[in-house]
């Protein structure tokens, strides 16, 4: 089951008071644009890795930074 599949949309109830129409739009547009710029932040992008990068890596070996090397060992 997909996550998508398992969402609801979000949902808004008034409890008290008594708001106009205009102030339930400005409320709706608010809350609308918040959630989705919070809702589009929170998604990672997924980085593609080619068969080609993924067979190159074991290539070469990591270098040893413990063996002295030349003039630079100090």
């Amino acid at each position: 089951m997909s996550d998508q599949a398992d969402e609801q949309p979000p949902t808004l109830e008034i409890v008290r008071g008594s708001a106009t129409d205009e102030e339930l739009a400005a409320l709706i547009a608010v809350v609308s644009d918040a959630y989705a710029t919070e809702a589009a932040d929170a998604v990672a992008e997924v980085t593609q890795v080619s068969a080609w990068t993924r067979m190159q890596r074991p290539l070469r070996r990591p270098l040893r930074r413990d063996i002295p090397w030349g003039r630079f060992s100090g």
